[in-house]
Parts: C-alpha cells; structure tokens; sequence
C-alpha cells in the first residue's frame, strides 16, 4: 500500500491553502497532508455524491457507533452515545465553548509553544492568554508544573486548553502527567478543554492516552474535542466531534454550538466520518509507518547534513519541530530568508509563542518531497549562516 503514499498529486490551481504559492515553492506548513484519503473514504463520498441530493443532512446511528467503535478499540475508552455532539471543526468547536463557558476578562492558560490558532480562539473572543511555558531540556520537552499551578491557581484563570498529542512540539502526554495536570485543575476549579485531534497520529506502536480517561473526576472536568480530519485528512468536509460526560457542561456545550450554527452537519459531513472509522483502520496503520520512515529520514539528515540544527523527538503527528538557535544570528526573519532563498515554506516557530528559532515543517507528503524540502532547508540555512556572518565582518 506504500506506493499510495509515493505518488504525487498536483494540488495546484484546485483552491489549496497548503498550495496556493508560487510554481517554484515547495509548502511544507499548514497541518494539511498531501496523500488522497483511504479508498474507502472516497468510495462512500463518491457514493452519496451519486445520489444527486444534498438536502439538510442529520446524524445517523452509524455516525455514533463510528465514534464509539474506534475510541473503544484504537485507545480502550468507552464514549457514551449521549456523549456526542457534532461540529463543523475542532477550532469553531474551541471558540463556541470559550465563548460559552468564560466570560470576557477571564484568563485561559495555555503550554506554550503550542497551536496558533488557540491564540486567536482566546483572543478574538475578549478572554487573556496565559502562557505556562513548556521546559526545553536536552532536546527534550517537560511541563514547569510550578509555573503551571501559580497560573491555575490564579483566580481570574477558568479555563486550561489542553493539547493532545501536543502541536507542535509532537509530544504524547503520559497518564501521569495528565493526571497531575487534572487535579491542579480541579483543584483551582479550572475547566480542561482538550484538544485532541491529532490523537491517532502516533508513531507505530505508540498511544495516545484520552484525558477523559484519566479519572472520572478528570472526565467530569473536561471537554474534549475530536475529529477524523487530522487522520485522514478531511479538513475540507468540515467534520468533527465534542463529547462531555457531565450532563450539565454537555448541555451547555450544546446550545454554544447551536448559538453558533456549528452544529449541522453537511452531507458529506456525517458519511466521510462513518466510513473512516469502519474502514480505514489499515490505511491509517500504513499511513503511520510511512510518515515515521519519512520522520527517521528527515532526523537522520538534519543530524548529518545541517550543522546546529537539530530535529526534536517526538511520538506524534506528521509535523516536525526543529530547533535552529544555533544558527548564527538573532533569527529575525530566518522563515521568510528559507522561503524566498530556496522557495521552502515551512511555519516559524513564532507563531506557537515561546519558539524563537523554531522551524515546524510537515512530513505528510511523498518520501521524494521531503528529501527536495530538506535539501531546501540545508542550502537556505547554509545561505543565512554566510549571510549573518558577513553582515557581522561588514557591518554596515
């Protein structure tokens, strides 16, 4: 099945985000993969794309049995169907519930560097980030859990998102860590909102642990959100999932989502996630072995072929975090200088706060674009280094 994932699909000129870019330019940014989706997935959207109707659309009981099925048997956690709610996305999902569970003011604490658009979610809605930076050691990634308390404890602080598998550092939080993490929450009276989309994006014979499935206090506690689009990448359907287990914060929930109109699915919205979770077990299990073989390539080459730049390790999701700080400079624009040198796009670690001279690059595409994105990186950073260093013996 790998020679799937070996072939190269033109995205161009078909109204991409990812590919929207100059014919010389290679993106390897936006969490967005460059692989068709399980044949399965395209069979049952062909199929109801045959039935020439796209009237108001509602959930099927498979839609529900999908969702149970899958986190049932992939990660050992029992949803309830009552569970369940539907939205167009996990991000419309985040601001629907921030808007409905805190107040303008309020602060919600976030461990920085972590997805961008929680920065927009939080802000855009009148509510204060909290950054509790994560800790960099060795080349490794920890929680300051002192830090991450005294911004619990704070008593303008009502909400902590969490972020599971962490975007973009890659890291799979451990059941004890995440117990820790709930009870500071349920000690300072701070709702868990949890992000976990990129769940099933793991290195093979890594898993990913559900919050919710922590403690029943925990689960109680807790917001979750979830969707196959990551996985299968679906994000143009606009499909995904929360589920509470406490009926009074579901209920909430709800009517947030309804509020918002974020809660109807499409025709196309309630059958993709049916057939990914029924079907496409296999081609999940492929697609991860082939993204970890381009993850060990890329590691493998930054340590070899780029001097003082180095691949942080991770057990999750097709993004790569690489540090550069040991490039010479103080990396102002070191994104825009790959970019235009070399015609690489890749995401500055800026935008995830806490990340100056971070680079995350996705690896969600065939073996061929990564090594062309690589050798990009090596010429640019090699480019930048000769720049810094003359701009420093010819100071203007």
């Amino acid at each position: 099945m790998q020679c799937i994932f070996d072939k190269q699909i033109n995205r161009r000129n078909t109204g991409s985000l990812k590919w929207d870019v100059a014919d010389h330019e290679l993106p390897m940014w936006v969490a967005d993969m460059d692989f068709e989706t399980a044949p399965e997935i395209m069979e049952a959207i062909k199929k109801r794309a045959e039935h020439g109707v796209y009237g108001y659309t509602v959930l099927t009981e498979e839609w529900y049995d999908a969702y149970q099925s899958w986190w049932q048997e992939r990660h050992s956690f029992t949803i309830q169907k009552e569970w369940l709610l539907f939205c167009t996305g996990v991000i419309p999902a985040i601001s629907s519930i921030i808007r409905k569970m805190t107040t303008v003011g309020e602060n919600i604490v976030v461990m920085t560097p972590v997805y961008n658009n929680f920065f927009h979610s939080i802000l855009n809605n009148g509510r204060n980030v909290l950054e509790s930076r994560l800790r960099y050691e060795g080349g490794a990634y920890s929680i300051d859990f002192d830090d991450l308390e005294a911004k619990l404890a704070d008593p303008q602080t009502s909400m902590l998102i969490l972020c599971n598998p962490h975007n973009p550092i890659g890291k799979i939080w451990d059941r004890e860590t995440l117990k820790r993490i709930g009870e500071l929450c349920i000690r300072h009276h701070v709702l868990v909102l949890a992000d976990e989309i990129h769940c099933d994006l793991a290195k093979p014979g890594c898993s990913y642990t559900p919050f919710a499935s922590i403690s029943e206090a925990c689960r109680d506690n807790s917001i979750t959100c979830i969707a196959p689009t990551k996985t299968f990448n679906l994000a143009g359907i606009q499909t995904a999932a929360v589920f509470a287990a406490d009926p009074v914060l579901r209920h909430k929930v709800n009517q947030g989502l309804n509020t918002d109109e974020a809660a109807e699915p499409n025709a196309f919205a309630a059958v993709a996630p049916v057939a990914a979770f029924t079907k496409g077990g296999a081609w999940l299990d492929e697609l991860n072995a082939y993204v970890w073989e381009n993850r060990t390539y890329a590691e493998q080459f930054i340590e070899a072929e780029i001097e003082g730049v180095h691949a942080v390790k991770g057990e999750a999701t097709y993004l790569l975090w690489i540090d550069c700080r040991e490039t010479v400079g103080d990396f102002a624009g070191l994104c825009g200088f790959i970019r235009k040198s070399s015609g690489l796009y890749v995401s500055d670690g800026c935008a995830y706060r806490s990340a100056e001279g971070f680079l995350r690059m996705n690896l969600a595409c065939p073996k061929a674009l990564v090594e062309d994105g690589l050798w990009r990186l090596k010429k640019s950073i090699a480019a930048y280094k000769a720049q810094k260093i003359s701009n420093f013996h010819n100071p203007s």
